[in-house]
């Protein structure tokens, strides 16, 4: 039942997102307009515009919805989130070393690859040690080093203006959403969350214990590589399509485990789709407060949800 009512509030928070911008479409001449017919502004606008940006909202806030569900179940830990494993530091690396070239249409292009980097460089650090601990010691690491090479390089920026690019593309937005960003994000989305999915009864087992997981026949090491791959699909498409997003892979999945418990089988998939839905309602909130003049990034308005939770649950967490 509550699956069913999470099923119904996505669909109600992507349908409403549909109908709110800076164009006036009534909702029955929206419904029109995504079947291709009515005003051709209106079609243009739903088609074009809205709907690639709901769905790419989807995609992304799935990605990292399971992403953190997944990471939070290898590593036994609720305080860990996609960004641990140093993804998202080195897809918005390629990002901004495209941009510092003045390469601004191959920014998802160098996001992936750094993302894909820094998953091949993590995997052959820790292909000989099997642990949790190390491979999340070895992504804090990767993500510090792409963090440090991020800062030289705008520190480097030939000019105001494309400082000023760098960073606003960090911020994180979905404004710039558009069919051709749906053509390579949703595809690897998919296959990120598909492996992610595949993860899921290993984790079931691991949350026994390393050791224990291992005498159920677990393989460690294709587990880590599934987890790593999945992550990495996720995170640098999301960074690829719409700059960084923080702290949605933590407290969707910390909220849903109060709610359906901690089974990673179950957990997963339903962080996927709360995660999908919310980011979508935070873009809603973005449009919403950017329309009065000023422009908020949805990147900040997770964050500033997010480091308000994190806080309070690292808190709760430590031993009093």
């Amino acid at each position: 039942m509550k699956l069913l009512w999470l099923i119904i509030c996505v669909i109600g928070i992507t349908f409403a997102s549909l109908l709110i911008g800076s164009a006036d479409i009534k909702p029955l001449a929206a419904l029109y307009a995504l079947l291709g017919q009515g005003e051709p502004a209106h079609v243009l606008i739903m088609q074009q515009l809205r709907v690639p940006r709901a769905v790419l909202g989807l995609a992304i806030g799935a990605g990292l919805g399971a992403s953190g569900a997944a990471l939070q179940g290898y590593s036994r830990n609720p305080l860990a989130d996609p960004g641990i494993l140093g993804f998202s530091a080195c897809a918005a690396l390629g990002a901004v070393t495209a941009l510092y070239f003045g390469l601004r249409a191959y920014v998802p292009l160098f996001a992936l690859l750094g993302a894909g980097l820094g998953a091949a460089l993590l995997l052959i650090w820790v292909r000989q040690r099997q642990r949790a601990s190390v491979l999340i010691l070895a992504g804090v690491g990767l993500g510090a080093l792409a963090t440090a090479l991020t800062g030289l390089i705008m520190n480097f920026a030939p000019n105001p203006w494309a400082l000023s690019e760098i960073v606003y593309w960090m911020m994180g937005s979905l404004r710039e959403a558009g069919p051709s960003a749906l053509l390579y994000c949703l595809p690897l989305t998919a296959i990120g969350l598909i492996l992610l999915f595949i993860t899921a009864p290993d984790l079931r087992a691991l949350a026994l214990g390393e050791d224990t997981a291992q005498s159920l026949g677990v393989s460690l090491p294709r587990l880590q590589i599934l987890l790593v791959t999945g992550v990495a699909f996720c995170v640098g498409s999301g960074v690829a399509a719409a700059g960084a997003i923080g702290f949605v892979g933590l407290f969707i999945p910390h909220i849903l485990r109060a709610l359906i418990g901690a089974d990673p089988a179950r957990l997963v998939p339903t962080s996927a789709l709360a995660g999908g839905g919310f980011l979508v309602l935070a873009d809603i909130a973005t449009r919403a407060i950017s329309s009065n003049g000023a422009t908020l990034y949805l990147g900040i308005l997770t964050s500033l949800i997010g480091v308000p939770f994190f806080l309070w649950l690292a808190t709760r967490k430590m031993p009093s």
